[in-house]
């Protein structure tokens, strides 16, 4: 078992990637109210070796020895990645093995504004940053940033890792109904975007609860409706749990694990990491399935969300 490597998980946009887990628990310079993780209880803009270099080194040495190739190696978790300041030295030792494995960083983009930042991180093979607001309004509210952070340069920033960087980026923009998908937000994006010219742009919206249970998600029509408005003709939906069942990696043991721990008793996604001992993003991927075949369902109780079998 390791505790800094997940996975391999399914993933439509990446085939079957590894996770690198850099950073604590909800360790993130973000506190969007869409965490489907809960609330960040490490509200921070401070870089510093989170989880140590050598023991990443040491496990990711061990996974090569022992397990075949994946797709990516994807830098992600449950914090944001570039708060770890040796995010390039992972990301070095990784690109130095003969067996050319591909990278990819899952990133809030909050911290590209900073020169070492981006030069840290040139050597991925795609960098998948989010901007999910060009105003400062929509920006508070779906967010909810570090008091020290600043839109403009969050945005300047990603200006700047596009001209810096020669690999891919592909844009992932959360869409949040009533707040940033009104003419004068979209508009705003649509500006936005333009200048950081990302290879892709991917909309992403609500799955399961957020840190707010009030949002809702998107729906299909709302999503086409806003890739007609901005007329790119890079932007696509990214695809749900239907179509990631589909890729034939998809365990069964996991998906079983999941049902027979429910069936016992209704969990909360923490509850299921602790018993399972999976990391958070691997589970969140199986219920995103189960959910979708109607084999479980979400139910709001004091404590939180709570998974049962239907």
């Amino acid at each position: 078992m390791y505790k800094y490597l997940f996975g391999p998980v399914p993933s439509r946009r990446l085939g079957i990637s590894l996770g690198i887990d850099l950073i604590p628990m909800k360790t993130c310079t973000l506190n969007c109210i869409y965490g489907e993780c809960g609330r960040t209880t490490k509200l921070t803009l401070e870089r510093k070796e989170y989880v140590p270099f050598q023991d990443v080194k040491k496990e990711l040495t061990h996974y090569f020895a022992h397990h075949p190739k994946p797709d990516y190696i994807t830098f992600s978790g449950s914090g944001e990645p570039t708060l770890n300041f040796r995010i390039g030295d992972v990301l070095k030792f990784i690109k130095d093995q003969p067996q050319n494995y591909a990278t990819a960083i899952l990133s809030n983009g909050t911290l590209f504004y900073q020169k070492n930042v981006r030069a840290q991180v040139l050597q991925a093979d795609v960098i998948i940053p989010s901007l999910d607001a060009a105003t400062p309004s929509a920006f508070h509210k779906i967010n909810r940033p570090h008091p020290k952070l600043d839109l403009n340069e969050i945005i300047s920033g990603l200006i700047h890792l596009r001209r810096e960087y020669r690999g891919r980026i592909w844009l992932e923009v959360f869409i949040v109904p009533t707040i940033n998908d009104t003419e004068e937000e979209l508009t705003a994006l649509k500006n936005a975007i333009k200048r950081i010219a990302p290879e892709l742009i991917q909309l992403n919206t609500l799955d399961r609860p957020g840190t707010v249970n009030t949002i809702r998600t998107a729906t299909e029509e709302e999503l086409k409706r806003i890739i007609d408005f901005w007329g790119f003709a890079n932007a696509e939906i990214i695809a749900k749990a239907p179509v990631r069942k589909e890729i034939t990696s998809f365990r069964d043991d996991v998906e079983s694990a999941i049902l027979e721990t429910i069936a016992r008793r209704p969990c909360t996604l923490q509850d299921l990491q602790e018993i399972l001992g999976l990391h958070i993003n691997e589970i969140n991927k199986y219920l995103d399935v189960l959910e979708a075949d109607g084999k479980i369902k979400v139910v709001k109780q004091e404590r939180g969300f709570f998974y049962q079998i239907i």
